[in-house]
């Protein structure tokens, strides 16, 4: 039983030493994936199309504003009480339709990045696995230290698994 427990004791540190580590900017190889391009453009003409949308129902909202002033001492009381309600419910119109944008953005930069994100954490799986690593750090997560002699930099085998150069 000491001899048992004596090797123990002596091999333990071997075993420990044995232990692979890695680190990837995970960040880099997203911005080099050609799907991390093409979703940034088609976030960016989505956010064009809403503020589009949006100024054009401003610029409506402004011009029948704009001709209430004119007209508004001349009205009879009902009308413009009729028009100002117009235009208020105008006015809440633009602001829910700027919520609902910015979520819909939100939501479609979402679907987009999980997309990319899964690709690249399978990739990172996959180099760990063939490399026998036991941690594979994330760089670009903002670890404050990550030691480049006891630590091997994965990202150009990520890359490659991924299919970039």
């Amino acid at each position: 039983m000491k001899k048992l427990f004596f090797m123990l004791l002596v091999f333990a540190p071997l075993t420990m030493m044995a232990q692979k580590f890695g680190h990837v900017n995970a960040q880099e190889v997203i911005q080099a994936m050609p799907e991390f391009a093409k979703a940034r453009q088609e976030i960016e003409a989505l956010q064009k199309q809403y503020e589009a949308d949006l100024k054009s129902m401003q610029e409506e909202l402004q011009k029948k504003a704009e001709a209430f002033e004119k007209e508004q001492a001349t009205l009879p009381d009902n009308i413009k009480q009729r028009r100002e309600q117009e235009l208020q419910e105008m006015y809440q119109k633009i602001q829910q339709n700027y919520q609902d944008n910015q979520q819909a953005l939100a939501k479609a930069q979402q679907d987009k990045m999980q997309v990319i994100t899964t690709k690249v954490l399978d990739a990172i799986k996959a180099v760990g696995q063939a490399g026998g690593y036991v941690y594979i750090m994330d760089t670009a997560s903002g670890i404050p230290y990550i030691s480049t002699t006891l630590s091997e930099d994965l990202t150009s085998q990520i890359k490659a698994k991924l299919g970039l150069h």
